[in-house]
């Protein structure tokens, strides 16, 4: 019975493969290898761009030279040329990984991958899957290895909009493809298993990772004896030439929709086999005239200023973001001159130092988290720190080496924490950031929007404090935004709605979560309405607004930074220098005429021309503002002790409910300051003081418009 029983099975097994494969047919190419358009909409409907023009040439193997031919075999299938056109084993040891928890995995060969992409569809399912092994085998007798390889080097996506060898060699490095060197093939060949994953240029923090794989893909041809080890070891990983662009998507187009095609994959709502095979309706959450109005910002503030006679002007580069804090909806997005000129994005890239524009965070978190400073005084704006130039900080009274310079090596002396944020005094926030420690600063950080993957984050010392970590300028938007609404955390969003035949494709929830407390959002808030009525951002107020705000400079002047907001519209804008020859990150001194660059300059200007213009016709807002207590304002103290001195002195505010209104704050009067010795003496130099309390500010009335939800509890 045992035996008939195994018999019967495996007559059933044999039965069923042989019918398959009678069955199973050849079929003619799929849509995705025709392509199909995918349509993008500006929020209102309009159409924002097609990326329906599939970048593809197909081209002979011939012309593809045989170490990138073998470095494609190393990627994707080493055993090519002597297995079978499906490997069992490889597809049950891929489920199993992926059933394990191991990763979703593919054991796919490179026969089935050319069936997959040339014959059927990218739906994950098991009649598909089916139908690739039948085809596999029946496609592996009747046509050749090598027809089989062109045919998949061909249909293959690299990124970029790039289908196939010929298309990628292009977009990546400017040439055909059979001038493509070894370490040029490995590289596009390392992009085949994930695009997005790999570029390097679009997202410059991939780097670690495609090297990585670069390196699997060359180690494969040596374990091949496709490549010596003297080769091997000669190569370095290969520079990108400048990229390529399709005419279609010039201008802001391009930014757009590889934003929003990075947006749609990175939240799992498509993966890029299924978007690229076409038909999709993406409405996003753009706002035509609004992006029209940034982009006329940038260009009247800033582009139009240029000159050819000046070599600095070619290095400047711009990125812009705009949220309504209500929604968390991104309503614009600035991403450079034009996407077929200059492809990396402004907006979205992560290899710029924010600056200055850090500086808010860490206060934050000083509220947020009731920091002291090193003597156990309660960090409030009307703190005083020692602003002296160079001032060693200093971490439970031992010296940290840590001394940073102020902008123009200028010395304050004892200053308040508005003050020192209306001036971006450095040497104040370095030892701001130690009082209230790194790793809480980058918690902060992380719960009001910044990714924790952003390199730099961490630090061990004070410089996160000053802006060395590099999140995006849509990033840094979010950051701004959260405060703008009270504190409130909700994630952004670039779509509105994904449809495909009339379907819709289900959108991921974006919960709300609370970064940091009301209080402690709205103290930041006023801290930063100071930057902007008298500090380094007295520009934005030419938007006509209630606004607050922060500027920043990154280190050597590469990077100028404001980002700012009003209760109903969260904006960030970067002036960025890189050269355009190199790629390399270059000082912006001198450019538009200007000796140099700073977020209170160009940065600021665009903000407040783009605010003005986004909120034309829409009534005047302020702030309304529930401070945390000890934040009311007061006027600078005058303790003893020089600027080379650290003042001291007791004070003890009355704590009341926090975020639950405005406090009522008792601050004892200050004591008589005793200077305790030069600069760089163990003890930082705190200094609260009353004042009198904030003046009421008005609670506005919400219109019905969802951009207009401004950051208030129960929008």
């Amino acid at each position: 019975m045992v035996a008939g029983t195994v018999l019967l099975f495996l007559l059933l097994i044999v039965g069923g493969l042989v019918a398959g494969y009678l069955l199973v047919g050849i079929p003619p190419a799929n849509s995705a290898a025709k392509a199909q358009s995918n349509v993008y909409l500006y929020s209102d409907g309009s159409e924002l761009a097609r990326d329906g023009d599939v970048n593809r040439e197909n081209v002979p193997l011939s012309h593809v030279p045989r170490t990138v031919q073998r470095a494609v075999l190393a990627a994707e299938d080493r055993d090519f040329y002597s297995e079978s056109a499906v490997d069992p084993a490889a597809m049950v040891r891929a489920a199993w990984n992926t059933v394990t928890g191991k990763g979703k995995q593919s054991g796919s060969t490179i026969t089935q991958q050319y069936v997959k992409n040339y014959y059927l569809g990218q739906e994950q399912t098991l009649t598909r899957k089916a139908k690739e092994f039948f085809i596999a085998i029946k496609l592996d007798r009747e046509v050749s290895k090598d027809k089989i390889l062109q045919g998949y080097l061909n249909t293959s996506y690299y990124g970029r909009n790039a289908y196939g060898i010929q298309a990628a060699a292009q977009a990546y490095y400017s040439k055909n493809s059979d001038k493509l060197t070894t370490a040029e093939g490995a590289y596009l060949a390392a992009l085949l298993n994930a695009p997005s994953a790999y570029d390097i240029t679009a997202h410059p923090e991939n780097k670690p990772r495609a090297v990585a794989r670069w390196n699997y893909v060359l180690d494969g041809m040596v374990k091949k004896k496709w490549l010596s080890r003297a080769e091997r070891a000669a190569m370095t990983f290969p520079s990108l030439g400048k990229a390529k662009a399709s005419a279609g998507l010039s201008g802001q187009r391009g930014y757009l929709v590889e934003a929003v095609k990075d947006y749609l994959t990175d939240h799992g709502i498509l993966d890029e086999n299924t978007l690229r095979s076409g038909g999709y309706r993406i409405t996003t959450t753009i706002d035509r005239k609004r992006q029209n109005a940034l982009v006329r910002a940038v260009n009247t503030q800033l582009m139009d200023k240029l000159s050819d006679s000046r070599k600095v002007d070619r290095y400047v580069r711009a990125g812009g973001a705009s949220i309504a804090p209500g929604t968390g909806r991104v309503v614009a997005l600035y991403g450079g001159i034009d996407y077929a000129r200059q492809y990396v994005n402004g907006a979205t890239r992560h290899d710029y130092q924010v600056g200055s524009t850090f500086k808010p965070l860490v206060f934050a978190a000083a509220v947020q988290n009731n920091s002291t400073t090193q003597d156990g005084t309660p960090i409030t704006p009307n703190t005083v720190y020692d602003g002296t130039n160079k001032r060693m900080t200093v971490s439970h009274g031992h010296p940290t080496g840590f001394a940073p310079a102020n902008e123009d090596d200028r010395s304050y002396g004892p200053i308040t924490v508005t003050e020192a944020t209306d001036k971006s005094v450095n040497s104040v926030y370095a030892q701001m950031g130690i009082d209230v420690g790194p790793d809480t600063v980058k918690n902060t950080a992380i719960a009001l929007g910044i990714p924790a993957r952003t390199p730099s984050l961490a630090s061990s010392r004070g410089a996160v404090s000053l802006g060395t970590a590099t999140p995006s300028v849509l990033d840094m938007t979010q950051v701004y935004a959260t405060l703008a609404r009270h504190g409130s955390q909700r994630p952004y969003t670039l779509v509105d709605s994904v449809t495909k035949g009339g379907e819709d494709v289900e959108l991921p929830e974006r919960e709300r979560t609370t970064a940091i407390s009301r209080a402690a959002a709205d103290t930041t808030t006023q801290i930063l309405q100071s930057v902007v009525d008298g500090g380094t951002a007295q520009a934005a107020q030419a938007a006509g607004r209630p606004a607050a705000g922060k500027t920043g400079t990154a280190e050597d002047d590469k990077a100028a930074w404001f980002a700012g907001y009003t209760p109903e519209l969260a904006t960030v804008v970067a002036v960025l220098g890189q050269n355009p020859d190199t790629a390399a990150q270059e000082p912006l001194y001198g450019a538009a005429g200007q000796p140099r660059l700073n977020g209170g300059d160009f940065p600021a200007q665009i903000w407040a021309d783009y605010t003005a213009a986004a909120l034309n016709g829409r009534p005047v807002r302020t702030f309304d503002l529930r401070l945390e207590p000890g934040a009311e304002q007061s006027t600078s103290p005058t303790p003893s002790g020089g600027a080379g001195q650290s003042p001291s002195g007791t004070a003890s505010p009355t704590a009341g409910p926090s975020g639950t209104g405005s406090p009522t704050n008792t601050t004892a009067p200050p004591g008589t300051g005793t200077p305790t010795g030069p600069t760089g003496a163990p003890t930082p130099p705190t200094f609260p003081t009353g004042g009198p309390p904030a003046p009421t500010v008005g609670f506005p009335t919400i219109g019905a418009n969802p951009d207009d939800l401004a950051a208030y509890p129960g929008d």
